[in-house]
């Protein structure tokens, strides 16, 4: 049976798109439209589509508030459709912590080199999160904002594809439900990878460490590059320690936490004693996603050895795998988010299935398993 969709959109042009193209796949059926958020939520409550496609500016009811009312009175998976500019970001944004599940730009042309492999794209993403019934979007209570100047930073503060695993083949990891007890392993980094469900994750974790964090942080979020440093200036209003887009050159520091820009790779060089952030452009078809978990992960095993933990939170496909093989080989501690918390199992998986991560955490539990992991408060 086809999962069924509803198409969100005040533009009858892209309505009329975005149904075509979902049309195409047989397991894909677009049930109805709805031309405004009103409508989008009397029809989710009438029709009870398995995912929704949901544009962001709209009359009588926008999109955010829309999210809202269809995740308070039936939750619905929902991918956005955003603009790639600041507003749209910081709107996406709002809506994925309002509970919609995932984005992808309006205009297909920003994420694809044609429009066969746009549409394709769309299909794969509305499959990815219609087949995770059971999805569980982590709640995020609200933090009051620190007043400081964002995106600042605090001066003087101390892959490729997407890889689907049949679950019967693979034996089922018991999550914990409890903060892990310290290992006495000495840690020099945290290295969290993430993708789909990401921010609201990321969220979760870093505004329940303290501000005397003693590590450096370095997170990987697949993200488009107009949407990164929104994103950082974000959680750095919300978290006690700091957050910024990473830049070339940066000095890795304790209590800080540095995000990969979108469109570009960072990499870690230096020292143990003396890390450096490199940011670099990447031209290279052979690696999918820009930034790459696989790409920062490996480049912190080169330079800290294994002195890192690492964890890979909520996404899509296989992104972080090999990076955090690399980080095992070396003596690092790999963890991963449990499948019952995750919007979508497939990072946390991968690293699973090739035997590499250690625990299987809920995303409730993770920032004070790192805590009791690291001996600190």
């Amino acid at each position: 049976m086809a999962y069924k969709v509803l198409v969100v959109d005040d533009s009858s042009f892209f309505r009329r798109r975005v149904t075509d193209i979902l049309n195409k796949d047989p397991k894909l059926d677009v049930i109805d439209v709805a031309v405004n958020g009103k409508e989008a939520v009397e029809k989710a409550l009438l029709l009870k589509p398995d995912v929704i496609t949901m544009d962001i500016e709209m009359p009588i009811l926008n999109g955010i508030a829309a999210v809202k009312q269809i995740m308070a009175k039936a939750p619905t998976a929902i991918i956005m459709f955003s603009s790639l500019t600041h507003e749209g970001a910081r709107a996406t944004l709002e809506a994925l912590e309002a509970g919609a599940l995932d984005f992808l730009p309006k205009k297909f042309s920003e994420i694809a080199q044609s429009s066969d492999e746009a549409g394709s794209l769309l299909r794969q993403r509305v499959l990815d999160i219609a087949s995770n019934k059971g999805f569980s979007k982590p709640k995020v209570t609200p933090t009051a904002p620190r007043v400081i100047p964002a995106p600042s930073f605090r001066k003087n503060s101390p892959t490729s594809g997407v890889t689907s695993f049949k679950r019967s083949s693979i034996q089922p990891v018991q999550s914990r439900k409890s903060a892990i007890r310290s290992s006495g392993k000495n840690y020099k980094l945290l290295a969290i990878g993430t993708s789909t469900g990401g921010p609201v994750a990321l969220q979760k974790v870093l505004t329940e460490l303290p501000s005397d964090f003693p590590l450096p942080i370095i997170m990987v979020q697949h993200m488009p590059a107009a949407f990164t440093l929104t994103f950082a200036s974000r959680l750095n209003t919300l978290c006690k320690i700091s957050v910024k887009e990473a830049s070339d050159g940066d000095l890795l520091k304790p209590g800080c936490a540095y995000l990969a820009p979108g469109g570009r790779q960072m990499v870690i060089t230096g020292t143990e004693n003396a890390p450096k952030i490199r940011i670099l452009d990447d031209n290279s078809p052979k690696i999918t996603f820009k930034p790459s978990v696989d790409v920062s992960f490996g480049s912190a095993a080169k330079v800290y050895s294994g002195n890192v933990l690492a964890v890979i939170l909520t996404g899509m496909g296989s992104d972080g795998r090999d990076g955090s093989r690399m980080l095992k080989e070396k003596g690092a501690t790999i963890w991963a988010q449990d499948e019952a918390s995750c919007v979508v199992y497939g990072m946390p998986q991968a690293v699973h299935v090739a035997g590499i991560s250690t625990e299987s955490l809920p995303i409730d539990t993770i920032a004070a398993s790192i805590l009791k992991e690291l001996n600190h408060g």
